[in-house]
């Protein structure tokens, strides 16, 4: 029979609905079970993609032997940590404090029914492996240690609560100085890895904020960022026949991925690719980011036009069985002369570097070198190239796919709408911008039921909207304003910044991960150091700073100092963990110039890919003659040819009619 989480619409916990656990979702149900019961509780925290996450449901929780144990001594509650950051960020933390060790997923947690942690792990075999516990004989251990030991879980949880990171601080006696960007750049530098790029051991992730502040900084610390762009869409992390990264690589060399593919890395990283681009012509590049919207729209979009969430990286129980080949596999369906082009060039003709059974592929020489080596002129290997790799697509699609996480995240649709923006601009591509545009009236016309935002959209919008959903559609919004103006975009903008001052904002400065009247929780966070995506008050600080110069709106401005003011003490002593509040930091104290474009509708579109490539500092939002009911300060007359007003701070410039001076004063700021 299934049990309670058929009745839900995650697709994670519809997963786990045939479970012969007695599931409930979280919420006042289980918890008051649990206090009634007194009984501590089972908490399970996954995602839909997480490979991990189904090893542990087939081995435990598909298992009665198990499940029976789990009944009958746990109140058992699964979370989907996609639908509740909130509670992710916390027991993350209590995994952390706990254990002395970083966390993941599957995550277990066992809680008091007051909801305070007092064990964690993450995966868990049934019987003990891999030196870890078998579940079988670490429930009851755990369950009687709760029923037997009560002071000493009074007294860890006293230290536990003290233990977990406050977040912001109340405002701070250090002054804002653009040292720790300096700081930032040399622990980074120290960090490099000069063979294969990337700034951490393996497992190393794309980190996308990490690598838009080294874009940012230039010299060495740029050269890097490039160099590390370049060795990731070489490698395996980039899906090399049908577009977009997977989640991370296990290796220094990034070849081997682990195989999900999330929305959340490739908005970001098809914004950075673009902005790569534009920095070095790399053709290259381009065709990443072609191919990652090819996937986005082939894999990825609703048929009204938002982002799904995520690919798993199993097909028939099996992590990346969809994506690997065998040098067989693909001479079954290539002429010779193609495969041997796609073998040298995807590294078929090496050893098989997945798990010694199979080869998944990355770029092992470019078509020059293949070319030379086959005796063949480059333009007729790039052909054959080319041939091979839509023969090689069109078979690996008559597999069995990965699941796919369907329902629609307001936090990563902001991350794919600010990334496909600033590619659309970058890379003058209009019909990415309208695919942005598309995105951006789905969650408008589906995500405000009641005027407020929603986090999660599956069969209608749910969720009170967390500080990372409004601070990164805010920022979505902003780069689509960069790229094409619109009104109604304007107005959405500027009620997510109202709702981010009177629902998140801390009197003490910064802003909270939940909003003042959600649900209330064992702690209430205030992030700001960067993960796998930004931290959500990094990029409300941009976004305010931004909107607030844009609108002269001196109330954003404040929030946005005065929350770097609250972060000034971690920003001095770790600054390379806070990429996004730096560049903040930044633009704080070294106000980017702001150009309004005003003329005939095709001078300003190319006045705007210009100065995108050319000043990639200088915040352009084009506002072509035609635009009804522009607000102060953004009315300046219409002209019969392209001009610019250029600000900085609360400084504007007359009128500028040559572009050529234009790029010079965009160009003279800058902290260096």
């Amino acid at each position: 029979m299934p049990n309670r989480l058929a009745r839900e619409t995650s697709p994670y916990l519809l997963q786990h609905a045939d479970n012969p656990v007695d599931w409930y979702p979280w919420g006042e149900e289980a918890l008051a079970l649990a206090r009634r019961l007194d009984r501590p509780i089972l908490l399970s925290i996954g995602y839909s993609a997480c490979h991990w996450c189904h090893v542990m449901a087939q081995e435990c929780f598909a298992d009665p032997e198990v499940a029976a144990l789990m009944n009958a001594h746990f109140v058992n509650i699964k979370v989907d940590r996609e639908e509740r950051p909130d509670l992710d960020h916390i027991y993350q933390a209590a995994h952390a404090v706990l254990t002395g060790r970083s966390g993941g997923w599957p995550l277990t947690v066992f809680l008091t029914p007051e909801q305070i942690p007092f064990f964690a792990g993450t995966y868990f075999p049934k019987y003990p492996r891999h030196r870890l516990p078998g579940l079988m004989d670490l429930l009851p251990q755990v369950a009687r240690f709760y029923h037997q030991h009560r002071d000493e879980i009074v007294s860890q949880n006293r230290g536990l609560l003290a233990a977990f990171e406050p977040g912001g601080g109340e405002g701070s006696e250090q002054a804002l100085t653009p040292e720790p960007l300096s700081a930032a750049a040399d622990a980074l530098a120290g960090a490099f890895d000069p063979t294969w790029g990337g700034f951490s051991p393996p497992p190393k992730f794309p980190r996308p904020a990490e690598l838009e502040f080294a874009l940012t900084r230039g010299g060495r610390l740029r050269d890097m960022a490039l160099f590390t762009l370049e060795k990731m869409e070489q490698g395996g992390l980039f899906d090399q026949l049908g577009g977009g990264f997977f989640r991370y690589s296990v290796d220094a060399r990034w070849a081997i991925p682990h195989f999900e593919k999330m929305l959340y890395d490739n908005g970001p990283l098809l914004g950075l690719y673009a902005q790569g681009h534009a920095l070095t012509g790399n053709p290259r590049w381009r065709s990443v980011c072609e191919a990652t919207v090819d996937w986005l729209a082939r894999e990825m979009t609703h048929p009204q036009g938002a982002f799904y969430a995520a690919l798993a990286a199993d097909s028939e129980h099996e992590e990346g069985r969809f994506y690997v080949w065998t040098p067989e596999e693909a001479k079954r369906v290539l002429t010779p002369e193609e495969y041997a082009v796609a073998a040298a060039h995807y590294g078929l003709e090496d050893a098989p570097n997945f798990e010694g059974r199979a080869w998944h592929l990355l770029i092992a020489r470019p078509v020059s070198q293949v070319a030379r080596a086959l005796g063949l002129d480059e333009p007729h290997a790039g052909q054959l190239l080319a041939s091979a790799r839509a023969k090689l697509f069109a078979t690996r699609n008559r597999r069995v796919p990965p699941g796919r996480d369907d329902k629609i995240l307001t936090t990563w649709n902001g991350l794919m709408i600010g990334g496909l923006a600033r590619a659309a601009r970058l890379l003058d591509r209009p019909d990415w911008l309208e695919r942005a545009w598309r995105a951006v009236d789905f969650l408008r016309d589906h995500m405000l039921p009641a005027g407020r935002l929603c986090a999660v959209w599956k069969d209608g919008a749910r969720l009170n909207a967390y500080l990372d959903d409004h601070a990164f559609l805010l920022w979505g919004l902003l780069e689509c304003l960069r790229t094409g103006w619109r009104a109604e975009d304007l107005a959405f903008a500027r009620m997510l910044a109202e709702a981010l001052l009177a629902r998140f904002q801390d009197a003490g400065g910064g802003f909270f991960f939940t909003s003042h009247d959600h649900e209330p929780l064992i702690h209430r966070p205030k992030p700001g150091y960067d993960q796998a995506t930004p931290s959500g008050n990094g990029v409300a600080v941009r976004a305010l700073q931004l909107l607030g110069h844009l609108l002269g709106e001196a109330r954003y401005l404040e929030a946005a100092r005065r929350a770097l003011e609250a972060f000034a003490a971690p920003i001095a002593h770790q600054p390379e963990g806070l990429p996004t509040l730096l560049m903040a930091l930044e633009d704080e104290l070294d106000p980017p110039p702001l150009v309004l474009l005003r003329g005939p509708a095709g001078e300003v579109a190319d006045w705007t890919r210009r100065l995108a490539r050319q000043a990639p500092r200088a915040r352009v939002f084009p506002l072509p003659n035609g635009l009804a009911s522009l607000p102060p300060p953004l009315n300046r007359p219409e002209s019969p040819t392209v001009n610019a007003w250029v600000c900085r701070g609360v400084e504007c410039l007359a009128a500028q009619f040559d572009f050529e001076q234009v790029l010079r004063l965009c160009k003279a700021c800058s902290l260096g």
